[in-house]
C-alpha cells in the first residue's frame, strides 16, 4: 500500500479516538483490543502519536487537510471552490511528520460532481505527502441518486446508480483502494442483506478489475441505545468481506462518532463491545494469517434463491451448488453460504476457497451447515484461523460442519 501502512497482512482498524481515550492506558487496551490503526483520528498532541508508536498502532489523521463530508447532497460539485488545491500545497509545506501517521483524511462521502477535483487533491497529496496515504472513503449503496421525486429531493451520489458512481470514482480518482461503509443492522430486515452483498459485488469487481485494495467498515456500534451488535453478527459481517477480498476492516466506532454502544462510552469506559471486538479482532488476525497469501478472483454465493429480497438485486445471483477448477459440486443442504475463490499470490497453481456459512445475519437462529464437495487434487485442507478441521472423506468426496457465522479457508495443491 505505501512504506508504512502494511500490505502483508489484514489490517484491523477503529474509527474515532476521542480526546477523553488518547492516554496511556487507553491506547494500551486499543492494542490490546486487535486494533492497528485508528481512522478519523486527531490527536491533542504530539505526546499522543509517540505512544501510538510505542504501541505500534498507526493512525490517519484528521484535522490536517480542509475538511469534506458530503452529507445529503447539498454541497455536491462546489469542493473546488471551497477547498482549493494551493490550500493543500500551503499545510504540507508546514507538516510535521510522525511516524504514527499513516494516512491523511482528505474527506468522507463525497458526490460524484466532485470526483475531478478529488482526483487532483489525490494527487497533490501523494506527492506532498511521501509517508501517507491519502484517504478517502465513500457513500454506500443506500445513498440516494441524482432522480429527485416527491421524497427524495436530495441527491447525494451524483450518478443514477450506484454502480456509476463507483466507475466514475476508478476513472477521475488515482487510489491504490476503495473504502465504504455499510451498516446492515438499521436497514430494513427484508432487504438489507440483499442490499450489503450487490454493495460487496459492486464494489469488489471494481477493486479486482483495477488492482485495487477493498477496505470496508462494518458497525460495532448499534442505531440506538438498546442495539448491540452481538459477536456473530460482527463475524457475519467481517466473514462476508474477507468472501469479497477485503485487506481492511476498520470498525465503527470504538469511541463516540455515531450512534450508540460503542466499544468505549463517553467517559472512556470499556463497554460489553471491548470484549466482543477483542475476541472477533483475534479470530481475524489469525485467519488473515493465511486468508492474506491468497487473492480473491471471484465472489459466489449458494442457497439465497428464495429469499425475499432475493428478486429485486438482478445482479446477486445464487447457485444450489459450485464448481470451479479444483472444486466440484461444492453444495450445503442446509444453509446460505459466500464462497470467496482465491489464489495464493506466489503460486498461481494453488487455488482457494473463502468459504462463510452466512444463515443467521442477526444472529437469532444459530445452526451447523454441512458442506461437502468433490476434488481431484490430493492435498486439501480446510483451517478455521486456528486450526486445522478435521475432513470427512469418501472416495473423492470430502465434507465438513461451519457454525453458524464462521469461515474457512479451503486450500488445494
Amino acid at each position: 500500500m505505501n512504506r508504512r501502512i502494511p500490505g502483508d497482512r489484514l489490517i484491523l482498524g477503529a474509527y474515532i479516538l476521542q480526546p477523553y481515550a488518547q492516554t496511556e492506558k487507553h491506547i494500551k487496551e486499543l492494542r490490546e483490543c486487535g486494533v492497528e490503526l485508528i481512522v478519523c483520528f486527531n490527536p491533542k498532541d504530539r505526546s499522543v502519536l509517540d505512544l501510538l508508536e510505542k504501541y505500534h498502532v498507526g493512525c490517519i489523521i484528521t484535522g490536517v487537510l480542509p475538511g469534506w463530508w458530503g452529507g445529503d447532497g447539498t454541497k455536491a460539485g462546489t469542493l473546488h471552490e471551497r477547498n482549493p488545491i494551493e490550500t493543500y500545497e500551503k499545510i504540507a509545506a508546514e507538516f510535521k511528520d510522525h511516524p504514527a501517521v499513516w494516512g491523511i483524511d482528505i474527506g468522507d462521502e463525497p458526490s460524484a460532481l466532485d470526483f475531478d477535483h478529488y482526483g487532483k487533491i489525490a494527487r497533490t497529496v501523494n506527492l506532498a505527502f511521501t509517508n501517507q496515504l491519502p484517504y478517502l472513503n465513500l457513500y454506500p449503496n443506500y445513498a440516494s441518486v441524482a432522480g429527485n421525486n416527491e421524497d427524495q429531493t436530495q441527491c447525494q451520489l451524483g450518478t443514477e446508480t450506484y454502480a456509476e458512481h463507483i466507475q466514475r470514482y476508478i476513472e477521475k480518482v488515482d487510489l491504490p483502494y476503495i473504502s465504504y461503509d455499510f451498516y446492515l443492522y438499521p436497514l430494513p430486515e427484508s432487504i438489507g442483506v440483499g442490499k450489503m452483498l450487490d454493495n460487496f459485488r459492486i464494489v469488489a469487481d471494481a477493486c479486482r478489475s483495477t488492482g485495487r485494495d477493498f477496505w470496508y467498515i462494518p458497525q460495532v456500534n448499534g442505531l440506538h441505545e438498546t442495539d448491540f451488535t452481538s459477536e456473530d453478527m460482527l463475524r457475519y459481517q467481517a466473514y462476508i468481506a474477507l468472501c469479497y477480498g477485503a485487506t481492511a476492516i476498520n470498525w465503527a466506532c470504538y469511541t463516540g462518532g455515531w450512534w450508540c454502544n460503542n466499544v468505549l462510552d463517553d467517559k472512556g469506559n470499556k463497554t460489553e463491545q471491548y470484549d466482543k471486538l477483542k475476541k472477533i479482532n483475534a479470530e481475524l488476525s489469525r485467519f488473515g494469517e493465511i486468508y492474506m497469501k491468497y487473492r480473491n478472483t471471484s465472489t459466489h454465493l449458494i442457497g439465497f434463491e428464495n429469499e425475499p429480497w432475493y428478486p429485486a438485486f438482478p445482479e446477486v445471483r445464487s447457485v444450489d451448488h459450485l464448481d470451479t477448477g479444483a472444486v466440484r459440486d461444492l453444495k450445503t443442504d442446509n444453509g446460505k453460504l459466500v464462497i470467496g475463490q482465491m489464489v495464493h499470490r506466489a503460486d498461481p497453481d494453488k487455488p482457494a476457497l473463502l468459504v462463510c456459512n452466512a444463515s443467521d445475519p442477526y444472529g437469532r437462529e444459530p445452526s451447523a451447515a454441512t458442506i461437502s464437495f468433490r476434488s481431484f487434487r490430493r492435498n486439501v485442507k480446510v483451517y478455521s484461523g486456528e486450526r486445522v478441521i478435521p475432513l470427512s472423506k469418501y472416495g473423492d468426496e470430502y465434507s465438513f460442519e461451519l457454525g453458524s457465522d464462521r469461515a474457512v479457508l479451503i486450500t488445494f495443491e
